[in-house]
Order: C-alpha cells, then structure tokens, then sequence
C-alpha cells in the first residue's frame, strides 16, 4: 500500500488536468491506484440501466477518480496550496503538517 499526501475529508486544489484551479473535497482516496475522487471535479457522464422497479434509468454525471499527483493541500490557516510534510510530535502521535506555515493539518 503506498502512501499519499491527501485523505478522505481534505480540502484540494487541482493543479494540472483539464480541471486545473478547482477546488473541492476529497471523498474517497484509491492508494493502490494513486487516484482520488474530489466532490464536483471530472464529472463523467455514465449510462445507468434501472436495477429494481422504480429506479430512475438514464444519463448519470458523476465525479470520476483523478491521478493523486495532481492535487494539492489547500492549508486551512494561510489557505493556499501548500505541500505537505510528516512529522511525529513529542507524545508519539503522527502528523501532516503544512510547509509554508508549520500548521499541523487536524487528523
């Protein structure tokens, strides 16, 4: 399992891609991929079929997953895409912090 710079529930920024400069929430991270799913960018359209009587069928937008090395943290305290570092606080408790600022991003 490899390790990403960003976590379900993270606030990013895209980078690069033809979605560059939107922001969104992350809502699913794919390690085993290096992909990640980001609340309203690369909206795909998919062609759902009905699976029980009564379930509306059709066209379908949907966040579709994006490659992880084209996001970045957005910092809550100085609020720009900042990279991210890892560090292990005095008490033993492992944590992200931004590089710009040093703020210790809430786990």
């Amino acid at each position: 399992m490899a390790k990403m710079h960003i976590k379900s529930g993270d606030e990013v920024i895209v980078i690069s891609g033809k979605d560059k400069g939107k922001k969104g929430k992350v809502l699913s991270v794919f390690p085993e991929k290096g992909r990640a799913i980001v609340e309203g960018v690369a909206i795909a359209t998919k062609h759902q079929k009905p699976r029980r009587a009564g379930d509306p069928g059709g066209i379908v937008k949907q966040e579709a997953s994006v490659d992880a090395s084209n996001l970045m943290n957005i910092c809550a305290k100085c609020n720009k895409p900042a990279r991210i570092g890892r560090k292990v606080l005095e008490n033993g408790q492992k944590v992200r912090y931004c590089k710009k600022c040093k703020e210790v991003f809430s786990e």
